[in-house]
């Protein structure tokens, strides 16, 4: 890909959202009412794996101000849906059951009942009058007790997906399996100088957004449904709702509030199909709202995993053979991110053989839900720490060695595809020549290296870009702005069209008003809808160059688009004088109407991602406690459009990851009911904890985006977890390999 010179592309301008979030004016998911309003609130269920005998709600129904009740009988009964293969994919009765129980319940907080009412507080209280009949049922609460032969069965009727040599026949908890292999592994293995073999372990952690879950929906005299909600994607609330429901899909439209962090977890509904249905029924919008402990019990966090790893090489470096064994819990219900961990785990070197498998098993704990690279940073957890096991038993510098074996243009990735330009490499070198890694580490610290990759995907999207008449321009999109997209979309218009950043409004249209686009998520946006944007972009500029060549009576190819105007071209250079796009605009209505640009497409791939990160921690031999005292992410962003937003991705996954590897976890009572609940007990790093994170960004450009992007906002999050773990041992000795590495944890293994 040639050189191509930006003008706005890589600038920093401020956030078109900034101000009203600044002041407050910006309406997320909550801040939504709406006449005559009703409030709804869910009945939870008390145990962990039950089956629901009866249902009476005659109680809650009687309760002055209720307006409606519905139960889980009351919804389709679907039959099983999957969608996609055993890598990923959704079940549309799981997700049915999973926003209301139906004959079971499956975990602590199952959703049972709701209620509707002209109060939050007496929504509530009816719903604790709703008397249920429970059959309480043994719970499968790990991974160990899942897969066991004398489990109890969360589903009789689960049909395993994917490679099915080693499944089970009958009755089972594992829902899947996924397989990857190259070359002869025993072989390789025999071949080894070195080989290094362990077991790892990361328990059920949430992705923390700060704003919970919340909705609006209205329903019409005609039965079209409204729904305001926060949402990674309101294209999937519409199709999902529509499914659950069994409804006409052209009958709802959503609208995409402000969005308070999602990180994946707000890329599947859990509300909405309800606050139809008690819409619906009462003939009145309902609003219902999810406390922060209903977001913990009962929406999806990320797999907690077990993980076998064994990794040989030779005694230069050179990796030769790896195993790895995984077993990833989906919760209540399938659809782990086993497949993503299978795909990534060897995805950053050159191994000539390999044998991956990994399992989607069910527990009696929440649905787990995408969280930021979902499934990688579990999987890399076990092969970085693998990597760097193998450099110190081989006396090799742990970035030599990764570089001694990184991945390159040319090389296969282990599932499959070829890889086109990367950027592994330089994010490595960049790392060695770093100051970070030449400065030295103080008393009880210790520097912890790990590589990560993410594949990225492309998916549909859609834009329109509208010119105004003085020669501004408005940019709509589906794709609700969790990561800066708004800013990026501004920009690459302003680069295609030539005017100013600040001439360029980005709007999150609904789904009534833009063309179809997936959800965000998957580091897409700027990627697939980025180029959407740039496509309806260039579309606008066709239009204006053929107003010109209609105003200077030329053909079209005598008209050129240079820097925010038409110019003559191809002979016609002399005669013209070059006409700005403001005052093409002024004469829309007279040279044939608006100017509106339009594209859909549907990316099939996309760039993928490495990052490599530096971690300095210290510990306190005392208590076990530990703090990161200097941390830096090194990524290949391709090309970062807006290069302040770029490094804020890097800094919240890290900030994520490391979290993850310190300190969080869900943690479950005998019962399945889980005891930390809240953010005081379960302890997600605040600024204090932390560092300022530092950031290098390499740019190696991505042929498959017209500016060369990738997506940046999921790689990150891939190596911290072994990058903490490895600075864990360098500080201590100790090799760890359950997460998290909390004090009492890191206490016990130095006084052992």
């Amino acid at each position: 890909m040639s050189e191509r010179k930006f003008k706005y592309v890589g600038t920093r301008p401020i956030r078109h959202d900034g101000v009203d979030k600044v002041t407050g004016r910006a309406n997320f998911g909550a801040d939504f009412d709406a006449p005559g309003m009703l409030h709804g609130a869910l009945l939870r269920s008390p145990h962990a794996h039950a089956r629901i005998l009866s249902v009476d709600t005659r109680a809650a129904e009687a309760v002055a101000g209720v307006k409606a009740v519905l139960t889980g009988q009351e919804l389709p009964k679907l039959q099983s849906m999957w969608m996609g293969g055993a890598e990923g994919g959704i079940d549309f009765r799981d997700i049915a059951e999973n926003c209301l129980a139906r004959d079971k319940v499956l975990y602590h907080g199952h959703a049972v009942a709701a209620v509707a009412a002209t109060t939050p507080e007496i929504a509530l209280q009816a719903a604790r009058m709703i008397e249920v009949e429970y059959e309480e049922l043994t719970p499968v609460l790990d991974l160990e007790a899942a897969v066991a032969s004398d489990a109890p069965i969360l589903h009789d009727d689960l049909q395993p997906i994917g490679a099915t040599d080693p499944l089970p026949e009958g009755p089972t908890n594992i829902a899947g399996r996924v397989e990857f292999s190259r070359g002869d592994v025993d072989a390789g293995f025999a071949e080894a100088d070195v080989v290094v073999e362990r077991e790892f372990r990361t328990q059920m952690v949430h992705q923390g957004y700060i704003e919970p879950h919340a909705c609006v929906a209205r329903i019409g005299e005609d039965d079209q449904v409204v729904v305001w909600c926060t949402t990674q994607g309101g294209f999937a609330v519409k199709n999902y709702s529509a499914m659950v429901l069994q409804m006409d899909p052209a009958k709802i439209k959503v609208i995409s509030s402000e969005i308070g962090g999602g990180f994946g977890g707000k890329t599947t509904i859990y509300l909405e199909p309800v606050a139809i249905a008690l819409a619906r029924k009462a003939r009145r919008p309902v609003k219902m709202v999810m406390s922060r402990e209903e977001v913990f019990r009962a929406t999806g966090p990320t797999s907690g995993t077990i993980v076998r790893a064994e990794l040989g090489a030779k005694r230069d470096g050179t990796l030769v053979a790896g195993r790895l064994s995984m077993f990833y819990e989906a919760g209540a219900y399938r659809g782990s991110p086993a497949g993503p961990g299978a795909m990534c785990a060897f995805g950053s070197y050159k191994i000539p053989n390999f044998y991956i498998e990994a399992h989607d098993v069910v527990v009696n704990k929440p649905k787990v839900a995408a969280y930021r690279a979902p499934g990688a940073p579990m999987s890399t957890f076990a092969t970085e720490s693998l990597v760097d096991e193998l450099a110190r038993e081989l006396g090799l510098d742990p970035i030599e060695m990764r570089l001694h074996n990184a991945v390159d243009e040319g090389d296969q990735a282990p599932y499959g595809p070829v890889y086109g330009p990367i950027g592994l490499r330089e994010t490595l070198e960049a790392a060695r020549s770093h100051p970070h890694y030449k400065a030295p580490l103080g008393q009880n610290q210790g520097r912890g290296i790990a590589c990560g990759f993410w594949f990225n995907a492309g998916m549909s999207s859609s834009a329109n870009v509208s010119l105004h008449a003085d020669g501004s321009a408005v940019v709509a999109t589906g794709n609700p702005d969790i990561g800066g997209s708004r800013a990026a979309q501004a920009q690459m218009v302003s680069e295609e069209l030539g005017i100013p950043v600040e001439r360029v409004r980005p709007v999150v249209a609904d789904t009534d008003s833009v063309g179809y686009t997936d959800m965000t998520g998957g580091s897409r946006v700027c990627f697939a809808t980025g180029m959407a944007v740039i496509q309806a972009s260039r579309d606008v500029v066709d239009q204006l160059r053929a107003r010109a060549a209609q105003i200077w009576g030329v053909e079209l190819d005598s008209v050129a688009w240079e820097d925010g105007r038409a110019l003559p071209a191809n002979g016609a250079e002399g005669d013209h004088e070059p006409l700005p796009i403001e005052e093409l605009a002024q004469q829309m209505g007279r040279t044939g109407g608006p100017i509106v640009g339009k594209a859909s497409l549907t990316a099939p791939m996309a760039g993928p991602g490495f990052a490599t990160h530096l971690c300095d921690l210290e510990v306190d031999p005392e208590t076990g406690a530990s703090r990161v005292v200097r941390y830096t992410a090194i990524q290949d962003a391709g090309k970062a459009v807006h290069p302040g937003y770029v490094e804020g991705q890097y800094q919240g996954g890290s900030a994520q990851g490391i979290g993850w590897a310190l300190n969080e976890e869900y943690i479950f009572d005998e019962r399945g009911e889980m005891e930390n609940p809240g953010f005081l007990d379960y302890r997600m790093p605040v600024a204090s904890d932390l560092p300022m994170i530092d950031t290098v960004i390499v740019e190696v450009p991505n042929p498959l985006h017209p500016y060369g992007v990738r997506g940046v906002g999921e790689t990150p999050i891939v190596p911290p977890l072994a990058a903490v773990a490895n600075a864990m041992r360098g500080a201590t000795g100790v090799r760890f390999t359950v997460l998290p590495m909390s004090p009492p944890r890191v206490l016990e293994a130095i006084d052992a």
